[in-house]
């Protein structure tokens, strides 16, 4: 005997849909500037309900999700491309290299330059690994805010700094 889907269950899963059809126009497109009333539209919801069961159901906001598609595309660019770092950052939708750079910096642990000589330095071959286990290896982790992390790195620096100090 199947088993029936409650009510809540079926209204859960219908919102789940709306909220994949929202990340992936984000994953089609994370060059554009998503607003979250855009994105909300896309899910048939309000921008509040939007952002919070987003956040709920896929463990981090929707604006730090597109950040990290963006930093991940950057990364396939930079390792797969000979583009300028300036080329590589408009298309992926920044417009300021500084913007780009200090971001990418923060979210990797590595400038833009910094890390295309790393992968250079020790290519692989890549082609023999599936593309979707590549871009998962190295998709940032942005389960904190840019913001907050940087402020972490400040405060291991100054307690490394302080240790160092006879």
């Amino acid at each position: 005997m199947a088993m029936q889907a409650t009510p809540a269950s079926d209204r859960d899963l219908k919102l789940l849909r709306r909220l994949l059809r929202a990340k992936d126009r984000m994953d089609g497109a994370p060059q554009k500037e998503w607003s979250v009333s855009q994105l909300a539209r896309i899910s048939g919801t309000s921008e509040a309900y939007f952002a919070r069961t987003f956040r709920d159901a896929f463990g981090i906001p929707p604006h730090r999700y597109l950040l990290t598609r963006r930093v991940e595309r950057a990364a396939a660019l930079l390792r797969d491309t000979n583009l300028p770092v300036t080329e590589i950052a408009l298309q992926v939708g920044w417009n300021s290299l500084g913007t780009f750079g200090r971001t990418f910096r923060d979210v990797t642990g590595e400038s833009p330059s910094e890390l295309r000589k790393r992968l250079q330095l020790t290519p692989g071959d890549l082609d023999q690994v599936p593309h979707c286990f590549v871009r998962a290896s190295q998709r940032p982790d942005l389960r904190m805010a840019v913001s907050e992390k940087r402020r972490f790195d400040r405060r291991d620096k100054d307690r490394t700094a302080h240790k160092e100090d006879p």
